[in-house]
This record gives structure tokens, sequence and C-alpha cells, in this order.
């Protein structure tokens, strides 16, 4: 595995395009080729950070929202989301920075701009491709900016001591999925601390794998857990973002099932729950799961989408739909939210 980023620049540099040409064709071929690339693209070894402008002082109730904004296409629908909640952290997955698909812009600096929040991007991944199927069709004919997609934290508030952690290294994306979509990178989480909080509190955004089985989550959650462990060992802490929790029940009279034994289907639960976590009182026990933008998803919808905490009070768990001011969806999750605060 590689090792836990923690290094800070202003800018992320984007691969150089001779790399992504050479990845592109060590990807039709099987074995450990991604691997080299790993090492050779800079992106993968920082965090870009952007502190706020004037950092807001603690709240004394930390509302903290968790999204997945598939791409983050729509910036203005999201701001909208992000008012709606009203919350002083938001966790966001796939985000993306320099893609053809949404405007080849540096997307979570759009989405900041003028509003005095600070951020922190991490790459989960280097796009090889313009996207999955119907983007690429989309797209033809387009060039990527900076082919770079990944996980951020907004804040007004002061965050500290940021960490990329990754959680696997197993190249499942490198030769792509239906001839597309070819990725070097993996799955991962960033992590930073909150500055000026009474005690030390740690906030964690991930994404974890959609195209394996509970077994393959529950290692990322493993590895997660085993940083955390030298990062912030028994410190108050929220993990949130989209668990990909595609084995938990759908059924409605089962929702009860979702925050009662989530561990029943999904092992990674009775992992956090043995690091300390909790879930009950931070979430609702309904699908954040929606088709979507483009209709690619059909009910029943599931729970994939979580937040989690350890050492904090989670009161007034809150879903907030993706839609934007025409009520047209702006991505395939919902917006989940929680308050948290020290006991």
């Amino acid at each position: 595995m590689r090792p836990v980023v923690h290094r800070t620049v202003p800018r992320l540099d984007a691969p150089k395009v001779p790399v992504l040409d050479e990845a592109r064709q060590d990807a039709a071929r099987s074995g450990d080729a991604y691997r080299t690339f790993l090492a050779r693209i800079p992106a993968f070894q920082a965090i870009e950070q952007e502190p706020p402008a004037r950092p807001i002082p603690w709240p004394g109730t930390l509302r903290i929202a968790a999204f997945n904004a598939e791409r983050m296409k729509d910036r203005p629908a999201v701001r909208r989301l992000m008012t709606l909640a009203g919350a002083h952290i938001a966790l966001f997955s796939e985000v993306d920075l320099g893609m053809a698909r949404s405007g080849n812009a540096h997307n979570i600096r759009d989405l900041t701009a003028g509003t005095g929040e600070g951020y922190l991007y991490g790459v989960e991944f280097v796009e090889l491709d313009l996207g999955d199927p119907q983007e690429m069709r989309a797209h033809a004919g387009e060039r990527n900016a900076c082919s770079l997609h990944g996980n951020a934290i907004v804040s007004a508030l002061a965050l500290e001591a940021p960490h990329l952690i990754p959680l696997d290294e197993n190249g499942l994306w490198f030769s792509g999925f239906d001839g597309a979509q070819r990725r070097i990178g993996g799955r991962m989480a960033l992590a930073a601390r909150v500055s000026g909080a009474p005690a030390p509190l740690w906030i964690v955004g991930t994404h974890l794998e959609s195209k394996t089985a509970p077994a393959d989550r529950r290692a990322q959650i493993h590895a997660l857990l085993r940083a955390l462990e030298t990062i912030a060992p028994n410190e108050p802490c929220v993990i949130g973002g989209d668990f990909n929790t595609k084995a938990l029940p759908r059924g409605e009279d089962e929702r009860h099932l979702l925050l009662e034994a989530p561990e029943r289907d999904e092992p990674l639960f009775a992992d956090l729950k043995e690091a300390g976590f909790a879930w009950q009182h931070a979430n609702l026990a309904l699908p954040t799961q929606t088709p979507g933008p483009t209709g690619k998803h059909e009910p029943p919808f599931g729970k994939l989408d979580w937040l989690v905490v350890r050492g904090l009070t989670a009161t007034n768990p809150l879903l907030v739909p993706a839609l934007d001011e025409q009520g047209r969806a702006v991505s395939d999750h919902e917006m989940i939210t929680v308050d948290v605060s020290f006991p």
C-alpha cells in the first residue's frame, strides 16, 4: 500500500501528456504496470490546500454534510445544497478537476470562489478517458485539461494536519469497464483536524469501491482505521461519504435494519463499531441513492451514504434532496447531514 500523504501544495500539477499516453497503451495489457504511474504522477503525492480567507470561530455545534457530487458538474446547484444544509464542513466525493465532462473546470475552486471558504482536495483517480461510455459519447473529440478526479473537504473553519489515506492499490480500474473509464489510482480518504476545536477533532471524507463486494469494502475500512490509529488514536472523529453499501436491504419493510444491524450484510460496520464509531444517531434509515440526472438507477434504491462518529454526540440527521432550483437532479446521491458536539 502506498504511504499516507501529508504534503500540501497550493495547486496540483496536471499529469504530463506523454505519461498519460504511455499509461493508455499499458492499460490494454494485464499486469502491474499501473503501479509505476502512481509514482510518476506528482498529483498522487500531494494534497491541494486553500485555507479559508478569514476562518470562522468554533461554532459549538458542528454541522457536517457528505455528498457524492457525481463529477460536480453543476457548481451553482451544489452551492444551493450547501446553503440549504447549513453545514460548517462539507465532505465531497467524485469531484472533477480539469475534466471535459464537467467543463474542464477546477470544480472545487469554482465552488468556493468568493465565499471565504477553504478546501482540501486529494486525487483518487487520474482519468485516461473522457469518462463512462455515455460521457465518452457526449464529449467525443474533446480533451481533458488535467484528468483529475477525487475527494474534497470544504469549510470556513481552519483545517490542519491534512492526510490523504490510500485505501486500495489493486489497479481495478486501470483497464476500465465496458471499454471506458480507464483510470490510474484507487480509493482513498481525506482527513484533517479542525483547528480551534476545544479538543482534537478529526474529519474524514471517503469513497469506497462500487465495483466489488462487501469484503473489499471492509478491507478498505480496515486500511482507513489502521491509518487513524496512528494519526488520531482514539480521538473524536467523524467519517462520512459514499460507502457504496450495496449489500444492505432495500425493501421498505427492512429499513429498520439499516441502522439496527448493518453489519449483518456489510461487515465493515462491525469494524467501525469495534473502533468506537457509532451511526445510529447520525443517519436516517432512508435510501440515499437516486435515479440521477440521466436516470441510470432504478428502484429499489439503497442507502449508500453514511456519517459515523466517535467521541461525539450526534443529533439531527437530515437528508437534503439533490435537486436544483428547477427540481432537476444534480447527482445520483442525496446529500446527508448531521450535527455533532462534544459530550
